[in-house]
């Protein structure tokens, strides 16, 4: 009886902190639910959130906590009152309290932008602590005031809570058998509550999912949890599509995205580069300069004549001059997806864009890896610092052959937490393509923007508000299309014009989240190429990102064969339905015509009817499309991990 009376006066402290810890997750957890108490009531959720929650918090807890309870245990009477002891004790406890409520804190502010806890997206961001600190403390001062001020709080008040706790704790002595045999039963209870459950795998977020809506579907979990599962298998390199979806024939799946390309099976010749092809280019006299404008964060939802807000003016203006996409879908919520389909044609994976990936750091097939072997000038334009995201390494090591970034401005007009603005950076690259072209040297630039980010500073004075204060996301959005404008009235009043095809593409819309499991309207994105050979059409085919590397490289003349597994819109045989693909965090759509195939993890595909501003209508599933989806959504983790995305090597070696 006294061993059991001291095994408790030993686990007191973790048993206090769990408790309070409880509370603190509970009204997290329901203040959350209730700012989205309408998704909540519409799926009737309130009862699987309030209790798998409950689940949720007691596996984290056991993680938090459970080893530091097995340790006071285990260790002998006198090691009590050592004070590295009770150190390391009070240490554990206020950081672990601490942790949970800053956590928890930050979340309101991700799920605003995200409709999600913070998951890996959270982690990536932490990386950047610079471009990160300042875009927050600009945007949302108050906000971060206030959770550091409250973190602050927590840190202190759980630091003598933990203290007066521990009193109880010295002198609780209990036998070494006894000490051994509480140990073994608390790490046993410890660790099956951790896994919650007795099946062949623990419980995992697809196990607590019950909803259509994503961001219903998290409220169940603590930030804690979802960050350390996301940050448990990134590590592992678990969040292969193969891992979530299941797995299919590699023979299968190249099969299948041969297909997909539209291209002849006689196309494909390379055994070791399975998807390598040339393709016949539209345009066949002298190659073409190429530049790509890609435009932070400049969802359809902005461009009027995409059925958005007037904000676009000059976007809509030049749309009636060129090729406009009017359904063109972007494949992920993140600049470094964006990139990694426009400049690489690489299809979205659930693990981190392959611009930040380690093996494919070099060798890795880019427009510009292409261009260079013609000797193209291959110039990656911004207005901030490269390193951010990787673009630097990635792009160095696969074929751009400089960088222009925020140092390289002298005397800017303007600079924000991201860099100098946009007409900064239009006004450098317009330079740059002018030398160039009297130079006699082809150029591809790869401009990439950043006014139109969080905090949304721009210089004051070039656009009519259309609210107040100045910087906000709508003011911002007005902002980039009065610098792409500008930019483009001075292209075409350019000598390098005639020479150029010129693209310019979002590469996400801004907050990506809503009721679906990925919300499909807010990966709507405008594209628009233009040239003086380019004649205007308004093209309404269902397309994706990745097929518009094939199709510029037709229209500036290069037929060299490429891994790229997207379509030459350019190419007038073309005849297979458009489709796009979609990659939500662990959610995976496919989109062919108005039908679209969800994949999830662990869970059989679903599909359902797609209808522009309206919510997705389930339908019975189709083998054969549900097929398709599955082999192209593992396509893109199989190409890494093969080392089947690069170029042909060079003839003789």
């Amino acid at each position: 009886m006294d061993g059991a009376r001291n095994a408790l006066r030993r686990l007191a402290p973790v048993l206090v902190m769990c408790g309070l810890a409880l509370l603190v997750l509970a009204v997290s957890r329901l203040g959350l639910s209730l700012w989205h108490r309408a998704a909540v009531s519409e799926v009737d959720g309130w009862a699987p959130v309030l209790l798998q929650g409950l689940r949720v918090d007691v596996a984290s807890l056991c993680l938090l906590f459970g080893p530091l309870a097995v340790l006071l245990l285990l260790v002998p009477t006198r090691a009590l009152a050592w004070h590295g002891m009770r150190r390391v004790a009070i240490v554990w406890l206020a950081t672990a309290m601490t942790l949970l409520v800053w956590l928890e804190l930050v979340t309101p502010g991700f799920m605003q932008e995200y409709g999600l806890r913070p998951n890996r997206l959270f982690v990536e961001y932490l990386v950047y602590p610079r471009e990160v600190v300042a875009m927050l403390v600009e945007s949302r001062p108050l906000e971060c005031i206030g959770v550091l001020v409250l973190t602050g709080l927590a840190a202190w008040g759980a630091t003598r809570l933990a203290r007066r706790v521990w009193r109880g704790v010295v002198g609780a002595a209990i036998a070494l058998p006894l000490r051994i045999l509480f140990a073994g039963a608390v790490l046993l209870c410890a660790a099956l509550g951790v896994r919650s459950t007795l099946g062949h795998r623990p419980m995992n977020p697809a196990m607590l999912a019950f909803s259509h809506n994503p961001t219903v579907n998290v409220l169940p979990l603590n930030s804690f949890y979802s960050l350390a599962f996301a940050v448990h298998g990134w590590a592992r390199q678990e969040e292969t599509a193969q891992a979530l979806y299941g797995t299919l024939p590699d023979a299968d799946v190249v099969a299948a995205v041969r297909r997909g390309t539209g291209l002849p099976a006689s196309a494909f010749n390379d055994p070791d580069i399975p998807t390598l092809a040339a393709r016949t280019p539209h345009w066949r006299g002298t190659p073409k300069n190429l530049v790509i404008v890609l435009e932070e964060s400049l969802g359809a939802q902005f461009i009027g004549s995409l059925g958005g807000r007037a904000l676009s003016p000059e976007y809509d203006r030049l749309s009636a001059q060129g090729w406009a996409f009017e359904r063109l879908y972007a494949t992920g919520t993140r600049s470094v997806r964006g990139i990694e389909a426009v400049v690489a044609g690489f299809s979205p994976t659930p693990a981190e864009a392959v611009v930040k990936r380690d093996r494919s750091q070099q060798g890795f097939f880019t427009l510009a890896q292409a261009l260079r072997a013609h000797g193209y000038d291959t110039t990656f334009y911004y207005g901030g610092e490269s390193h951010f995201d990787n673009m630097r390494g990635f792009f160095l090591g696969n074929g751009f052959g400089r960088i222009v970034e925020q140092r390289d401005y002298r005397n800017p007009a303007f600079v924000g937490s991201w860099g100098v603005s946009d007409e900064d950076l239009f006004a450098r690259a317009d330079a740059e393509f002018k030398r160039l072209h009297a130079a006699g040297t082809p150029f591809f630039g790869f401009v990439f923007t950043s006014s139109n980010h969080d905090p949304f500073e721009f210089p004051e004075g070039r656009i009519t508000p259309v609210e107040q204060p100045l910087q906000t996301r709508d003011n911002a959005a007005k902002y980039a299309d009065h610098a792409l404008g500008g930019f483009f009235d001075r292209a075409m009043a350019s000598d390098y014009w005639k020479d150029t095809v010129f693209l310019v593409v979002a590469d996400h819309d801004s907050r990506v989240f809503g009721r679906d499991l990925v919300p499909i309207d807010n990966f709507h994105i405008p594209g628009l190429i233009l040239g003086a050979g380019i004649a205007p059409r308004r093209d309404d085919r269902i397309a994706s990102q990745i097929d518009l590397g094939p199709t510029l490289l037709s229209l500036i003349g290069i037929g060299d064969a490429t891994p790229m597994t997207g379509r030459d819109l350019s190419d007038p045989a073309m005849r297979l339905p458009g489709r796009a693909l979609m990659q939500y965090d662990r959610n995976f759509a496919w989109l062919q015509g108005d039908d679209v195939v969800m994949l999830q993890p662990d869970r059989p595909p679903e599909q359902y009817r797609y209808t522009a501003g309206a919510p997705l209508e389930p339908v019975p599933l189709s083998p054969l499309l549900a097929r398709e989806a599955h082999a192209q959504a593992l396509w893109g983790s199989l190409a890494y991990a093969r080392g089947w995305y690069r170029s042909a090597p060079a003839p003789g070696r």
